[in-house]
C-alpha cells in the first residue's frame, strides 16, 4: 500500500517507506545558536576578567629584587618598592631624581610626576614605572603612611557645636 505525502515540507506525515521525514526542527537550530552565542559571551567575560584582574594584581618588587631580575623585567612596567635614600632627592625641570634602597641595594629613580606632599627621605615608597638605561623611570609615587592621624595642633579646633573635643 502506497501512501501519499501531503502537507508540504514541514509535515510529519510518513513517507513512502512509512517513516517520518528526518528534518532539523527550527527550535533545535535556535538552541544550537544560543549555546554558541552563550559560549562566546562566557569566553569574552572570562578573558576580560583575566586581563583586568591580572593587571590589578601587580605586586611590587623590592629594589633588590628588581635589580636581581632586571634582565627578565626588561622595559616592562612594574611597581618598585624601596626607602628613599637621604640626600638623594634633587628637583629637576621634568620632575624629581632620587634613589630608593632595599637590602642595601640602591636604584636611581627619575620621576616625571609631582611627588606627594608626604614624600621625603627615609620613607617607604612604591613607584610605578620601568627601567631605562641606568634609571628607573617613574610616573607615579605612592607614599606609605600610617593609618593613625596625629594632629599637629590639637587645640586649634577646641569645640564643635559648643562641645569640647
Amino acid at each position: 500500500m502506497v501512501q501519499s505525502v501531503s502537507g508540504g515540507m514541514g509535515s510529519d506525515q510518513p513517507t513512502d517507506s512509512g517513516k517520518p521525514k528526518a528534518r532539523m526542527l527550527p527550535s533545535k537550530r535556535r538552541s544550537r545558536r544560543a549555546w554558541v552565542a552563550l559560549g562566546i559571551v562566557v569566553f569574552a567575560i572570562g578573558f576580560l576578567l583575566y586581563k583586568g584582574l591580572g593587571n590589578s594584581l601587580v605586586y611590587f618588587r623590592t629594589a633588590a629584587g628588581a635589580v636581581r631580575d632586571r634582565a627578565q623585567l626588561g622595559s616592562t612596567t612594574f611597581r618598585l618598592e624601596g626607602v628613599v635614600v637621604p640626600g638623594s632627592i634633587h628637583t629637576t625641570n621634568t620632575g624629581v631624581d632620587f634613589a630608593v634602597e632595599s637590602s642595601n641595594v640602591s636604584v636611581q629613580v627619575h620621576d616625571t610626576a609631582n611627588p606627594p606632599e608626604l614624600f621625603q627621605p627615609n620613607i617607604p615608597v612604591v613607584l610605578v614605572g620601568h627601567f631605562s638605561g641606568n634609571y628607573f623611570l617613574s610616573n607615579q609615587i605612592m607614599v606609605k603612611h600610617s593609618a593613625n592621624y596625629v594632629a599637629a595642633h590639637p587645640n586649634r579646633v577646641a569645640t564643635v557645636n559648643g562641645k569640647k573635643l
